[in-house]
């Protein structure tokens, strides 16, 4: 599958975000990086479709989002709709998960993940 391009503005943001994480988005990283969940390969901040998203196995073709409140109004809910859809056009799937699910219960956000991971593999 091609990549859509990425404008350079974009790829900068994308790097300056791979510095700047949330305490979520480190806490999830750390459980992801160096193939530490289930030998998976996640790369983080990764641009796909003009975005850039927080997580991202490419093998799976699966992107894990980590969602601060500010992504519960509804401005926010209509855009993370609409670019949840572009992505599943493109045939990843997107799971989100809220700062606060990732930093009380690592455990079952990654079992989560390892269980979607597990049913795109059947």
């Amino acid at each position: 599958m091609p990549h859509a391009p990425i404008p350079p503005q974009r790829r900068a943001n994308a790097r300056r975000m791979r510095k700047a994480l949330t305490d979520a988005e480190l806490k999830l990283w750390n459980e992801l990086r160096a193939h530490r969940l289930m030998g998976l390969s996640f790369r983080r901040q990764l641009p796909i479709a003009g975005y850039i998203v927080d997580f991202a196995c490419p093998t799976h073709h699966l992107i894990v989002e980590v969602d601060g409140s500010q992504h519960g109004n509804d401005e926010d809910l209509r855009y993370d709709a609409a670019r949840t859809q572009r992505l599943e056009q493109d045939g990843w799937t997107v799971l989100r998960f809220w700062n606060d699910d990732v930093l009380k219960d690592i455990d079952n956000v990654c079992l989560h993940i390892v269980k979607i991971v597990g049913e795109d593999s059947q």
